[in-house]
């Protein structure tokens, strides 16, 4: 039988889930330079906490867990290390000017008559960028900073190479697998090594020796991965949390914030697809085809399979998915950096914020308005409420 001593979790600011009605979660997909899109959506989230608790609430004094895969996960990662103060590194509203700033650095882009020709070069013969900024980048934000000191429990998914199998860096882990308190730094390039974009990342620790690739290779939206590790220490008796089912959703309160997908437009079909080799598959029409199919296919089941549980549970309202599904051009990339395309995603972040809350219909797999659901913007107030009521439920418990 599994021990208290190792079935205790580490306890946020928030509190342990036990002193209060929820287990809050918030999860944010991977997308690379889209990115921007989920923190347009956390700035006014946090906004709307400090508007109902003061200006200095942070998103990490709301939520048990946060997850994020690939741009996700170094957004997680941003918004849970600590500074100086033991305060957040950044607050929400810092994260969008962050990309803006650094994204154009981390993937430079190529001008000229042969810019097409010089790009499929690179993914031919490597990684179409070299990583070196983000690497410097984040080593100098991050330096020594540990998975175990994050200010609420994490979950970053990632994907080993040499032994071919998921890797998830999640706090709940810690206990029994010392060799996981890896430096956030690493974590960071990990999940952020995106197969044709950036390299792979080895590194080592203790004894232990890590084959990094993006995360979105096992889960790019990571929403089930983080309900999976709560699952378990609530499974384990973990005393920080409350007796209940381990898939008990009417426990649960979930955000998942997507980073938008291209406008569903057929670029492919069957006949051009048989004809594909290796490149056909790798590049073509400025795309991915593999990599998107994989991404794409992994979060949509992912989605699927929230809506289906917590409407089993009758416990919808505690969910709650921002996806922008109509993306087109280069605003549907994860790489184009120019200036014009990042400050388009900004203004299809803040478009979303008004768009009518949408999920997915059960029965017929597609994504429909919410009845009387109202806007991304409404909900997330409602949401935001719900947060703060639920910490001062704690606050006064503990």
């Amino acid at each position: 039988m599994t021990s208290v001593i190792e079935a205790t979790s580490r306890i946020s600011i928030l509190g342990p889930p036990r002193s209060g009605n929820l287990i809050t979660i918030l999860s944010i997909d991977g997308g690379g330079i889209r990115g921007i899109i989920p923190s347009v959506i956390l700035r006014y989230l946090e906004s709307q906490l400090q508007e109902l608790d003061g200006k200095e609430a942070r998103l990490v004094d709301y939520f048990d867990v946060i997850s994020g895969t690939s741009t996700g996960g170094l957004i997680t990662v941003m918004l849970t290390a600590p500074n100086e103060n033991n305060r957040p590194l950044y607050a929400a509203k810092d994260v969008v000017q962050f990309y803006l700033d650094h994204a154009p650095k981390i993937f430079p882009q190529v001008g000229g008559p042969f810019a097409g020709f010089i790009k499929l070069l690179k993914t031919l013969v490597g990684p179409k960028y070299n990583g070196n900024y983000l690497k410097s980048l984040v080593t100098s934000l991050l330096g020594t900073t540990k998975l175990s000191q994050t200010l609420t429990n994490v979950v970053i998914p990632t994907f080993d190479i040499k032994n071919m199998q998921p890797l998830i860096f999640s706090s709940f882990q810690l206990a029994r697998e010392p060799s996981m308190d890896a430096q956030l730094s690493d974590i960071c390039i990990g999940t952020s090594a995106a197969p044709t974009y950036l390299p792979a990342h080895q590194f080592q620790k203790d004894d232990r020796e890590f084959n990094l690739i993006d995360g979105g290779i096992a889960a790019n939206n990571p929403s089930l991965v983080a309900i999976g590790e709560v699952a378990r220490q609530v499974l384990k008796a973990d005393p920080n949390f409350p007796a209940i089912g381990p898939l008990d959703h009417t426990r649960y309160l979930l955000i998942s914030i997507g980073t938008g997908t291209e406008k569903q437009q057929p670029l492919f079909d069957a006949k051009m697809a048989a004809k594909w080799g290796v490149l056909g598959w790798l590049v073509n029409q400025s795309s991915a085809p593999l990599i998107d199919a994989f991404t794409q296919a992994s979060a949509d089941l992912v989605v699927m399979h929230n809506n289906v549980v917590f409407e089993a549970f009758g416990s919808l309202d505690n969910y709650l998915h921002i996806q922008d599904d109509g993306l087109t051009g280069d605003l549907a990339s994860v790489d184009v950096a120019t200036k014009e395309n990042l400050e388009g995603l900004v203004k299809a972040g803040e478009g979303l914020l008004d768009n009518p809350v949408s999920r997915v219909n059960t029965s017929t797999g597609v994504v429909e308005p919410v009845l009387n659901g109202g806007t991304n913007r409404e909900a997330l107030k409602r949401f935001a409420k719900r947060l703060s009521d639920e910490r001062k439920v704690r606050e006064t418990n503990i």
